[in-house]
């Protein structure tokens, strides 16, 4: 006790303080997902592709207007998702026409400045960093299947571990300021909810296909 009195606890990092506040959305969040269903159907993954791409489009352009060119130790050009996405439902079927047709969330989170930007960031790559449980489940799931190269859950390849800890300092260097935390986490907040949101719209609409 008296170590504790003469030597306080030293505050969390950024890191630490999102993944603290924004642990109750992000288990919201994780509750929607099914692709760790033993019961999940090829269908089924399409259908969770697709509405992680109406959903990604709207963040990853919105990342872009906000961040790009500022931080390029951020390196935004090899974090963006879409292409791979765009990647998988093509060896799902998708061409030009349908990707065009696919429905896109309308409610994306505000992002008026930095802060709330980089909090989105953070939620999209965590989600990569998680994403490495989901690849190894999707592999054994639909081994010999016609499922296409998983190429959105191998984002990064073997990289994932240094792209994320290049995210890490990349963060602390564009947001140096405490005062401007709250804004970080309430960006990573707004993003798991709409997540949550969209996920549950699309279960909505075919709850047996996801």
């Amino acid at each position: 006790m008296l170590g504790e009195a003469l030597f306080p606890p030293e505050p969390r990092t950024l890191l630490q303080t999102l993944k603290a506040e924004t642990r109750p959305h992000h288990e919201r969040a994780e509750r929607v997902v099914r692709l760790l269903s033993p019961d999940l159907t090829l269908s089924g993954y399409r259908r969770h592709l697709e509405a992680l791409y109406g959903l990604y489009a709207p963040l990853e352009a919105a990342l872009a207007s906000c961040l790009e060119g500022l931080f390029p130790a951020l390196r935004l050009a090899d974090r963006w998702k879409l292409p791979l996405l765009e990647a998988d439902l093509r060896a799902l079927g998708h061409d030009d026409a349908s990707l065009a047709r696919l429905p896109v969330y309308s409610c994306p989170p505000a992002l008026p400045g930095v802060p709330e930007a980089l909090g989105t960031l953070y939620v999209l790559e965590g989600a990569t960093l998680g994403g490495q449980l989901i690849l190894r489940h999707l592999t054994r799931h639909f081994e010999g299947g016609a499922a296409g190269g998983f190429s959105f859950f191998r984002a990064y390849g073997e990289s994932v571990g240094p792209m994320w800890r290049a995210f890490g300092e990349a963060l602390l260097c564009a947001c140096p300021d405490p005062v401007l935390t709250p804004r970080v986490v309430r960006g990573a907040q707004d993003t798991f909810e709409a997540f949550e949101a969209w996920l549950r719209e699309v279960h909505a609409d075919a709850p047996s296909s996801l």
